[in-house]
């Protein structure tokens, strides 16, 4: 047995509960990344204005923003199991909306549902794995979790853009929220089974907690300034990304089913990067593993520029998947650094904070690429360039 692969079952086997969770996370994921790429798509052949994608994805974020903190707060009262059955519950909600109802309008009010799924149980993720998890192999735990997870963002738009080749935009997106509901469906019912009731001690919480990011260390809030700027270079031109390279970069126009091929690159270029992450993390200094996650940034909106042709977008979106380097070692920095017995309320609370004032950024892109689609890239830019400096210079 290898090293690598001695690791991995060491971090699955030593308790089930991890097992459950990542069984979990491969059915509800991919169903919600089967159509969710091309939701910008949909939305405008629906009749929307181009603003609208914008919109989309600064909902994205904001209720990534609202739900991560109440989502840690539920888990921390309830326990992972019931928080994730009601999880699951709430997303397929949003997918039936969009199967019924095909306007635009629909499509928006249903993502406040399905969008919900990621943020709302990241806390509890990850409170389980600092439950179950030594702490000498959590960053190795989180970069498990954080590769099956891409796992289904790789397949599910592939997927989604076969159907939408085949079936066209409308039919084809309806029918990959049908499966998405299967698939969250059966998902709820392997994690009721197979994921215990005492798995998670009950954390008594005496009404709504309030935890303010002048409460967090110093470190945690130049991690957070930081992780800010780099988010906002991220989602400027995040729900664009898909009309730039089918629609706009002259050279290119690709198909559904080759942004899909793109895409699927991006997640397996993500996954390579989680196991050697996983084992360097825990033993060097994690500052140089989230730097390098910032520089990318900063690479990925100028390489999408000069992304003019297929090769060439390949380039970009290799790129774009291997940004994901230093994700696993921020997440365990933001554990670590959380107190012992409020992990997931912290960490939901770091969300919360960042993903607000990201939804800015988003509203942002929208104006920008309505002013220029050249300038929103341009900006991205810029905010990547000063995560890079302000984490570079104070970040330790």
């Amino acid at each position: 047995m290898s090293k690598k692969t001695k690791v991995l079952s060491e971090v699955t086997a030593t308790h089930g509960g991890i097992a459950s969770l990542l069984i979990t996370v491969i059915l509800v994921g991919f169903g919600e990344r089967i159509g969710e790429r091309y939701l910008p798509i949909y939305v405008t052949t629906a009749g929307a204005s181009l603003f609208v994608p914008s919109i989309l994805n600064a909902l994205d974020n904001f209720l990534s923003a609202i739900y991560s903190f109440p989502g840690g707060w539920i888990s921390s009262k309830i326990g992972y199991k019931k928080a994730l059955l009601y999880f699951n519950l709430f997303a397929i909600i949003g997918y039936l909306i969009v199967i019924i109802f095909t306007g635009w309008v629909a499509i928006i009010i249903g993502s406040i549902f399905f969008l919900s799924w990621s943020s709302l149980s990241m806390p509890a993720c990850m409170d389980l794995i600092s439950y179950e998890v030594p702490k000498n192999k959590q960053v190795m735990g989180i970069s498990l979790h954080s590769l099956i997870k891409r796992i289904p963002m790789a397949l599910g738009p592939l997927l989604g853009g076969v159907l939408i080749d085949n079936l066209g935009i409308t039919i084809g997106i309806r029918v990959a929220f049908i499966l998405a509901t299967i698939f969250g469906v059966v998902a709820i019912i392997v994690q009721q089974i197979t994921l215990s009731d005492n798995a998670v001690p009950y954390k008594k919480q005496e009404g709504f907690p309030k935890v303010f990011p002048w409460s967090f260390s110093k470190d945690t809030q130049i991690l957070l300034a930081s992780d800010i700027l780099g988010k906002f270079s991220s989602q400027i031109p995040y729900a664009y990304v898909a009309i730039w390279t089918m629609e706009y970069a002259k050279g290119a126009q690709i198909s559904a089913t080759q942004f899909g091929l793109l895409s699927f690159i991006e997640m397996i270029c993500a996954i390579g990067v989680y196991i050697p992450v996983g084992l360097l993390g825990d033993k060097f200094q994690k500052k140089w593993f989230i730097m390098i996650t910032f520089i990318l940034y900063a690479l990925f909106p100028v390489s999408l520029f000069f992304g003019r042709s297929f090769g060439l977008l390949i380039i970009c979106f290799i790129i774009r998947g291997f940004k994901e380097f230093g994700e696993p070692t921020r997440k365990a920095q933001i554990m670590a650094l959380a107190p012992q017995d409020k992990k997931a309320l912290y960490f939901g609370a770091y969300y919360l904070y960042r993903d607000i004032l990201v939804t800015l950024g988003v509203v942002l892109g929208g104006i920008l690429w309505v002013i220029s689609p050249e300038l929103n890239l341009g900006i991205s830019f810029l905010f990547a360039l000063g995560a890079v400096l302000l984490y570079g210079i104070k970040g330790k």
